[in-house]
């Protein structure tokens, strides 16, 4: 590699250190604002709950308190995966975001059951609340307020692809929708002497219980390992076999280690006249152009050589793909190499997920490529389509 792609690389590094940097400044930001506008929101609903007597408000007020406390959540988080790799962690701990945002849409559900709790406590012993004109505005003042911090919390945690901020915007939101229903039910109280407080306070707390259910259910998935970005993946693709001897780009695996961090392997398919040198340097340029274009580190490259001695050997690539193309299951077809020396033929089969059994559709593959070619051993891999749209 030379001076110049060196100095590039470097370069990118140091982009990508910067990025990292803006992104962190902006999540504790934006969560430092959370914190300070939810506290001074409980505060004033907390007094006019108790003033007023009603439980809704003095709810809401927990709700807020709970917001603070998955802002700060996501602070603690952002910092600790802002750690630098070290022994035990190589890969970094970006990973710690996904775990703070499932800790805040735990606190969510928490927050969700505990009204429902109270609702229900309030449902079977009523208590007619007194609700005065400051209290009205106040909770009036807080709905704006939460709607306002909360598109704006989620549009910031959309952007820096924060799942942490993303789940604290919505569940502002829903508390914005919680001072609404308060604020509903104190009016038609006001208007007609019915308290349906308790009642809707109940409503929405399964709402919000949902939430939280679904928060959950998104972060353990992320945790679990998601297929990569389609948009991703088809980019690392084109950037790959944009370099003149790729034939080919297949087998994109990318790992996640926290948002926007990945390290990934690819395989390439190249003339099977390419010496080890220039597969080494084909593979560094590779290697840094996707680094430089995607911000993903490509820690392995897999080559499929290509058969250019034998022209018989794309007869006999045709004739393969015509017999298993047949199969809905089967979804490409690629690494295909013959040698005619050893009489062996190896290629990939990628097979869908959504075949009840993806063995048996491996199966019949060999079962007739053997039948077509009786004299030759087969090397065929069950692949697996991890990122690529197919």
């Amino acid at each position: 590699m030379d001076k110049t792609k060196l100095l590039n690389a470097d370069s990118n590094g140091a982009d990508i250190a910067d990025k990292a940097a803006l992104r962190n400044k902006t999540i504790v930001r934006t969560s430092v604002i959370g914190i300070v506008t939810n506290v001074l929101l409980a505060g004033f609903k907390a007094f006019v709950g108790f003033l007023s007597g009603s439980i809704a408000i003095v709810l809401d007020a927990v709700n807020n308190l709970s917001d603070a406390a998955s802002s700060l959540i996501t602070i603690v988080g952002t910092k600790l995966a802002a750690k630098k790799p070290d022994k035990k962690h190589p890969f970094g701990h970006g990973r710690v975001e996904y775990l703070s945002a499932l800790l805040i849409s735990v606190i969510v559900l928490y927050a969700g059951m505990t009204s429902l709790e109270e609702s229900i406590k309030k449902i079977i012993t009523p208590e007619v609340p007194d609700y005065s004109t400051a209290s009205l505005i106040i909770v009036g003042t807080a709905i704006v307020v939460k709607i306002v911090l909360g598109r704006y919390v989620k549009s910031v945690g959309e952007k820096v692809n924060s799942d942490s901020l993303v789940n604290s915007g919505k569940d502002a939101m829903m508390d914005s929708v919680i001072s609404a229903s308060t604020l509903a039910a104190a009016i038609i109280f006001l208007l007609s002497g019915l308290s349906i407080e308790a009642w809707l306070g109940a409503v929405i707390s399964l709402v919000i219980v949902k939430s939280g259910v679904d928060m959950i259910s998104d972060t353990i998935s992320q945790l679990l390992g998601e297929r990569a970005d389609s948009e991703l993946a088809r980019g690392i693709k084109e950037t790959v076999i944009s370099f003149e001897p790729v034939k080919g780009a297949y087998d994109l695996v990318l790992n996640n280690y926290g948002p926007d961090t990945f390290n990934g392997s690819i395989h390439i398919e190249v003339p099977d006249t390419f010496s080890a040198a220039e597969l080494d340097e084909l593979i560094r340029d590779i290697t840094l152009k996707v680094l430089e274009k995607h911000s993903v580190i490509l820690t392995a490259v897999g080559v499929y050589s290509i058969n250019t001695r034998d022209k018989k050997v794309a007869e006999m690539e045709e004739k393969i793909r015509s017999i298993i193309k047949d199969n809905e299951y089967v979804l490409q077809m690629h690494g295909f190499y013959v040698n005619e020396k050893k009489k062996t033929i190896r290629f990939d089969v990628v097979v869908s997920f959504d075949a009840d059994d993806r063995t048996k559709v491996y199966s019949e593959v060999c079962e007739k490529v053997a039948a077509l070619y009786p004299d030759y051993t087969l090397q065929i891999v069950l692949d697996t389509d991890f990122s690529e749209d197919l």
